[in-house]
């Protein structure tokens, strides 16, 4: 009985020190080692950089303060082709007014007037030889031709009303010298008018047709030439800007309307009474567009902003 039991439980033993199968083990750990210093900086890096941040802000800021950035101006280009002298025009016509105006009587303040103006290959009279008595006045100039044969030199055509021996053509060539200064470089010379043609018809887009249009443009331009802004208000479009006339007129009827080439605006023919009673044919162009069916006008014949 005794040898049975302790048999039995030498079985019992080794049973118990065989494995147990589909028992769990437990995971592994790893242990691992860094430097401190690399703990530290992945720890400090996003506090340094925010402190980067501000201050680059504060320097920009202080920047503008003590300089703050100035608009450029624009660059302008010069068109192609001879610029236009206003003074040289100007000059121009100031000395036709002093050569064409004159008293036989005080040639001095004649010459006096002139030689201020004439350059050093001119007399100072001009050439001009006063005869032995009478006067001349100019009562209106102006340029109405200019050409330029060498840069710095202008020849201008100028037109000049005289009282005495009516509309005169004077060319008067202006130079301007190295230091900006303005001479008449050369002698005037009397010439004949410009070519000219009788004035003909402007191209048109055909009749206007259209009764409502036609009575639109007839009431605009009575107010318009009556001087009546808050009547012709009704008819102007909401950007329209429309400087009146300063004498005030009677739109006694329209001879003709028509359309322009691009049929953007129309051409009107128009008779017109002023308060003396004297009559006028004029034209005028008018902007149009139809907008939800009704015809408005965004300019009458000029725009004052231009």
């Amino acid at each position: 009985m005794l040898r049975h039991v302790g048999r039995g439980s030498s079985a019992l033993s080794a049973e118990r020190r065989q494995p147990i199968e589909g028992s769990r083990r437990s995971p592994a750990v790893a242990i691992a080692t860094q430097p401190l210093w690399r703990l530290r900086l992945a720890r400090d890096v996003p506090r340094y950089l925010l402190y980067a941040t501000c201050a680059w802000g504060a320097l920009a800021s202080a920047r503008f303060v003590i300089a703050p950035p100035r608009l450029r101006a624009p660059v302008v280009t010069a068109p192609n082709g001879p610029s236009v002298d206003l003074a040289a025009r100007g000059y121009a016509v100031l000395f036709a007014r002093r050569y064409l105006t004159w008293d036989a009587a005080a040639p001095q303040q004649s010459e006096a007037a002139l030689a201020s103006m004439t350059g050093a290959a001119v007399a100072q009279d001009a050439g001009l030889t006063l005869p032995v008595d009478g006067t001349q006045h100019v009562l209106w100039a102006e340029a109405v031709q200019e050409r330029t044969p060498t840069p710095g030199r202008h020849v201008y055509t100028v037109a000049a009303q005289t009282d005495t021996s009516g509309l005169q053509y004077l060319t008067v060539a202006v130079a301007r010298g190295a230091d900006g200064r303005l001479a008449v470089s050369g002698y005037p010379a009397f010439v004949g008018a410009p070519l000219t043609q009788p004035a003909g018809s402007v191209a048109t887009g055909g009749e206007v047709r259209d009764p409502a249009l036609t009575a639109v443009v007839e009431r605009a331009l009575r107010n318009y030439l009556a001087a009546a802004p808050q009547e012709l208000a009704a008819d102007l479009s909401p950007a329209a800007r429309v400087a009146l006339p300063a004498t005030p007129q009677t739109l006694e009827s329209i001879q003709s309307l028509a359309w322009s080439s691009d049929r953007s605006s129309v051409l009107a023919v128009v008779q017109t009474r002023d308060a003396r009673g004297a009559r006028y044919t004029l034209g005028y162009e008018a902007d149009v567009a139809e907008l939800h069916g009704r015809w408005e006008i965004s300019a009458i014949e000029t725009d004052p902003t231009e």
